[in-house]
């Protein structure tokens, strides 16, 4: 059984609880980053030398923030909770709800495999974000954690919703958000006792956050002759939910450039791995699985994956994902890889026509030259491609919930 803790929480006081916290920040532009890193008491304006800054400096610009963060706990603009687990919901407008507990889960357990993930990571990104939490030891926004239904956990959640919330606020996109904090004794011990029964969690968002966060304690654990795995640093913000509360979107893709293909030589070259059947100008979500979109030239394409070309059992070749990158970027294109050329950029998607809308968009508008949406990989996909022990390319799966950052945050420095 995987690790799963109670920590003491960091969140804005109630004067600053509706500005501190924000949106993830690739929900943003630069140039809305650098308007909101001047409105004092939030968080993007205490990490403002980190995503606006100037100065080359990078760790002078990452200790400014952890003093920053020291100023704001010293004048009472943030504050510690003691130990506790934090029920943690998310109210959409059109009603659906996403719920689970925020907590600590040890990154021992996604080394041993307790905690199992299914997509790879950008090194690049990973060893910047372990960069920043080496010089500001603080996590701000959790890693998302999922795990088979437990009616026993849900039993807790539904009992712990009739008190009052710590937090209760609807944010500029409608989302209603509410925190319940766990912190009596006898209450933290009956949910332990249930979630000590879960035996896997699965990485449902944020691996690149986990995988930092593991190097981060790698390093640190290579420094510390008295390492025991209990260190703040040894362990990761979390939250987790069951898979009934989870949200699976596709993760679509551009193509910049046909890498010296014609769209006649390129279209002659799928048909060696697609049944191709063009659709016109009206976008097209792929139906089911094996089928994939491709907007080329302002028409819509339907690519069919090839029945031989399709694994029965369970493998990369099972993903739209992995046969894109085989067949079209690898094998036509000749990327050698895909994970990190410039000539390919994702695109996240909604599950419906919407999401190929704006694929649609960004190619008519000169962003790139061809486009495809990828029917959304299931959850049953996901989990036994982690029991595998297999990994997707980057940015396979768009998740829900996303989280607020910054709502609660997690300091990782004794």
């Amino acid at each position: 059984m995987p690790i799963f803790k109670p920590f003491r929480g960091i969140r804005p006081h109630r004067d600053f609880e509706d500005t501190f916290p924000t949106h993830p920040l690739d929900n943003f532009t630069q140039e809305e980053i650098a308007e909101k890193a001047q409105v004092e008491n939030t968080y993007i304006n205490m990490i403002k030398p980190y995503v606006v800054s100037k100065s080359k400096d990078v760790d002078r610009n990452l200790r400014k923030i952890r003093s920053t963060f020291e100023e704001l706990m010293e004048e009472k603009k943030l504050v510690q909770d003691n130990s506790a687990y934090y029920l943690y919901e998310q109210i959409y407008p059109n009603k659906q709800i996403f719920r689970g507990l925020l907590g600590l889960a040890s990154i021992e357990d996604f080394w041993s495999g307790k905690i199992k993930r299914h997509e790879s990571t950008i090194p690049q990104k990973k060893e910047k974000l372990a960069h920043y939490l080496e010089k500001v030891s603080l996590q701000a926004e959790p890693v998302l954690l999922t795990y088979p239904a437990n009616s026993k956990i849900e039993l807790l959640m539904n009992h712990e919703e009739k008190n009052v919330p710590i937090f209760n606020h609807v944010d500029n996109l409608g989302i209603r958000h509410k925190i319940w904090r766990i912190d009596n004794r006898l209450k933290l011990q009956q949910f332990k006792e249930v979630i000590d029964q879960i035996d896997s969690f699965y990485i449902a968002d944020g691996h690149h956050r986990i995988g930092s966060t593991a190097l981060n304690a790698k390093k640190l654990k290579e420094k510390n002759k008295r390492h025991n795995g209990t260190e703040l640093y040894n362990f990761v913000y979390s939250f987790i939910v069951s898979n009934q509360s989870i949200k699976i979107h596709d993760y679509n893709r551009i193509l910049h450039d046909l890498n010296g293909l014609s769209s006649e030589q390129f279209l002659k070259e799928l048909e060696q791995y697609f049944l191709i059947h063009e659709k016109g100008e009206t976008p097209y979500f792929p139906s089911q699985k094996f089928h994939i979109s491709m907007y080329l030239d302002g028409k819509f394409y339907s690519l069919h994956v090839k029945h031989d070309l399709r694994s029965r059992e369970m493998s990369l070749d099972n993903l739209d994902h992995h046969l894109l990158d085989k067949y079209i970027f690898k094998g036509i294109l000749k990327i050698e890889d895909p994970d990190s050329s410039d000539l390919i950029s994702y695109v996240k998607g909604t599950s419906n026509i919407n999401g190929i809308n704006i694929i649609k968009e960004k190619i008519d508008s000169g962003e790139g030259k061809a486009g495809f949406g990828i029917y959304p990989v299931s959850f049953n996909d996901m989990i036994k491609i982690s029991d595998l022990k297999l990994s997707m390319p980057p940015k396979c799966t768009f998740i829900e919930p996303k989280l607020i950052t910054a709502l609660l945050m997690y300091d990782m420095k004794p």
